[in-house]
């Protein structure tokens, strides 16, 4: 054996294709929803932005949950764009008001869904926190506003662990039928040298388990240690040596689905699979009988699927090929 392999705890609780789910957090969250998405589960994937800090992640949570707005102070405007301290730069305008209204509809939409979502998956990427010089409150972003604004510290894990309580007791009120999985994103942060990032690491991992220990609503999946310990190969990384390509994310998807996923769903999932590939399937003679058959059924495939997800979509752009 040449493999140091992480026995992934099999959850009692599966989840469902009709299950709300969001997933928020650093950039390692997109990874999972985007494929949670793709294979037609109803997810949202992070509604502010990649978010790469736990308290930043608890305290947008919060809010939501509150419908408090953004301080007046926390809009500032760089290079000519309006931001917000506490959002990710994908919520930005020309113009400060849009902007607010932006954000506004972001925090509605992101309420309902976390009163009505079976699963929201957190993903804590970094514990160094940026806080503004002036007033001390820890960005989500720093948007490019020079460093001076700023100091640089790092969280410990028992600050972690009240912010997320101070979030937890709040969300119980609303919605206490909803599980909670926690991941450490397997990305590095080496900007602050790898002995920072290691530290960083260790104590999201160590946040991570103080908030799972007596919790039977809340899961921690072990994305972190399948890269780190299984996937330990460079190869598994992309040229930057920091992320993890897409061979990578496809297996801790797979390890992920064997987890979370019945029977049933992993059916579904490997018919679904093919389907996809059908759908992009570019042929040479697209009049062809050969290709027309071909279109005629993967629609009845897809129309049998009708009852269990969406595919009108899918449908239509290929009665469009049809003649």
């Amino acid at each position: 054996m040449f493999r140091t392999e992480v026995n992934i705890a099999i959850s009692p609780s599966k989840i469902d294709l009709q299950d709300k789910l969001l997933s928020i957090g650093s950039c390692f969250a997109e990874s999972i929803g985007g494929r949670l998405i793709s294979n037609k589960f109803k997810a949202c994937v992070n509604p502010y932005g990649v978010i790469f800090n736990p308290v930043s992640i608890f305290n947008l949570l919060s809010d939501t949950l509150q419908c408090v707005e953004p301080e007046a102070d926390s809009y500032v405007k760089s290079e000519g764009v309006y931001f917000n301290y506490n959002f990710h730069s994908d919520l930005s305008n020309l113009d400060e008001n849009a902007l607010k209204s932006m954000i506004e509809n972001a925090q509605k939409n992101t309420n309902e869904l976390l009163k009505s979502s079976r699963w929201l998956i957190i993903t804590l990427g970094t514990a160094v926190v940026y806080k503004r010089v002036d007033n001390g409150h820890i960005v989500a972003n720093c948007h490019k506003v020079p460093a001076t604004s700023f100091s640089k510290c790092m969280l410990e894990p028992d600050e972690i662990l009240d912010s997320f309580n101070h979030f937890f007791s709040q969300f119980q009120k609303v919605n206490d039928h909803c599980r909670i999985i926690l991941t450490v994103s397997p990305v590095r942060h080496i900007k602050d040298t790898l002995e920072v990032n290691a530290l960083s690491k260790a104590i999201l991992r160590t946040a991570a388990e103080k908030i799972r220990k007596g919790n039977d609503k809340i899961d921690y999946f072990p994305a972190y240690e399948m890269m780190i310990d299984d996937l330990r190969d460079y190869r598994f990384y992309k040229s930057d040596m920091i992320h993890p390509t897409e061979t990578a994310e496809d297996y801790i998807w797979e390890a992920f689905g064997k987890s979370y996923f019945d029977t049933d769903t992993q059916l579904f999932l490997k018919e679904w699979r093919k389907i996809k590939k059908a759908l992009s399937h570019r042929p040479f003679h697209p009049e062809s009988d050969k290709h027309q058959k071909f279109l005629k059924e993967t629609i009845q495939k897809l129309e049998k699927l009708q009852g269990k997800i969406t595919v009108d979509q899918e449908i239509a752009i290929l009665n469009k090929q049809l003649l």
